[in-house]
């Protein structure tokens, strides 16, 4: 019987655990660390044989196939050896794959991934398709493979996730921006991360649909390298190139094959520039997958946003408290910025990942009245941003960055944490740093 090992026991490793276990292959998981209690309850539910906090080797090494989680790069010495012993190793998403025919809306990104995925995701529902949601957001896509019988899935593609996909293929592929991330994964070389990003697009044919930002530099540059055969759908803020999406006169224009579509830019659920951009992307998948003008336009109007993402949390004696704790790259935050309308005091901070501050200069200096650190080291941001603004503040929990934020903020400023940095040096993740920040506002 062919033997296939999970590495990694988080959702993506548990959720092709119970889909390979479903397939009838020989299944073992070993995780280096700590499994998760609900992870250890659901494997002894079903009977799959796990180890944690290390790697039984030749256990490993015996496998026909290794499905790693995306969290684990190709370069740690148990992968490179499974490599050179020939051993095939996949994503989740590959393994899934060969056992659904569904339809697959794919979207990467440096940014916007998860809102254009959970605003996709809302168009088809509301519009009554059968439609799961996966990858990098809510429930393993294995996991559904092995208990949905779902017609089509919107899956949100990490740089690591898509390394380990070989014969995958999107229907719909969607690329919104590359701009540097996770350099610390990828040797510090832009040219790398940039490769994981384009493989969205591999064997794609012409029946399948490439939708990209065209005023992207990076993207711009690697449309020119491509050898996919996906047919091209580019968006852009104004009617420029080969847009077939774009603003004009304040309305959002789609020009797919068989339709045109307008709507008011006003009407938007989603605010600012970066979200007309998520917006666009939508549309031009919405379009292209039938689905009415009415329908895309209540859809596009009554979207809710996405936790942790400019997420307004409350305001405090006239000081607005802004939760973006999502932004864990330098680009997030020129966003976050760009759309801020009043002066800012910013936390910044966390564990940082080969970050280029420079972006974001200007917006700091124009609008950040203070610049609160959270972290554990934080001498990057000193030796980056000292001289340029009158007040930074160090802190070293979330509860000490709040409260030195609201006394640094006057009436009618914004507190804004977009922090340009991931937050493994204080918080478990992303999400644990955004509910602290809303837990400490509310306590104000």
């Amino acid at each position: 019987m062919n033997k296939i090992i999970i590495l990694g026991g988080g959702e993506s490793g548990v959720g092709s655990a119970i889909l390979a276990q479903a397939k009838g292959f020989d299944v073992f998981l070993s995780d280096n660390g700590a499994l998760q209690d609900k992870y250890k309850v659901e494997l002894e539910q079903y009977g799959i044989p796990y180890e944690e906090k290390g790697h039984t080797e030749d256990l490993i090494l015996a496998a026909t196939e290794i499905i790693k989680s995306p969290g684990i790069p190709n370069y740690v010495p148990l992968v490179r050896k499974a490599r050179e012993k020939g051993i095939p190793i996949l994503s989740e998403m590959e393994f899934a794959k060969r056992y659904t025919s569904a339809k697959m809306i794919c979207i990467t990104g440096s940014n916007g991934k998860t809102t254009t995925t959970s605003l996709i995701y809302h168009i088809l529902k509301s519009a009554g398709l059968n439609v799961g949601l996966g990858g990098n957001i809510g429930r393993s896509f294995a996991r559904q493979v092995a208990e949905e019988n779902f017609d089509y899935y919107v899956l949100e593609l990490s740089s690591f996730q898509l390394e380990n996909m070989y014969s995958f293929k999107a229907d719909i592929a969607i690329l919104l921006n590359i701009t540097p991330d996770h350099l610390d994964r990828y040797d510090h070389d832009m040219q790398k991360y940039v490769d994981a990003k384009m493989r969205i697009t591999r064997n794609q044919t012409e029946e399948d649909a490439f939708i990209f930002w065209e005023e992207d530099p990076i993207v711009n540059k690697e449309i020119k390298k491509l050898v996919s055969k996906g047919t091209q759908y580019p968006f852009a803020e104004h009617k420029t190139g080969n847009a077939i999406a774009y603003l004009k006169d304040n309305n959002l224009i789609i020009n797919t094959p068989k339709s045109v579509f307008s709507m008011e830019q006003d009407l938007l659920a989603l605010e600012g520039t970066h979200n007309l951009y998520n917006s666009l992307a939508s549309g031009i998948t919405a379009k292209l997958l039938d689905i009415t003008d009415e329908n895309l336009r209540l859809s596009l109007s009554d979207f809710q946003g996405v936790d942790h993402r400019l997420e307004k949390v409350a305001k405090v004696r006239g000081v607005q408290f802004i939760n973006d704790s999502k932004a864990t790259n330098v680009n997030s935050c020129w966003y976050a910025l760009q759309s801020m309308k009043t002066k800012v005091v910013l936390i910044l901070g966390g564990t940082d990942k080969g970050n280029d501050y420079s972006e974001i200069e200007q917006l700091v200096k124009d609008k950040a009245r203070a610049l609160v650190f959270l972290g554990v080291d934080n001498r990057k941001l000193h030796t980056f941003f000292d001289g340029k603004v009158s007040e930074i503040v160090d802190t070293s929990s979330m509860k000490e960055a709040v409260e030195k934020s609201y006394a640094l903020a006057k009436e009618g400023d914004t507190v804004l944490l977009s922090p340009c940095c991931a937050s493994f040096d204080l918080f478990r993740n992303y999400e644990d740093r955004g509910e602290q920040f809303k837990d400490y506002v509310r306590k104000l």
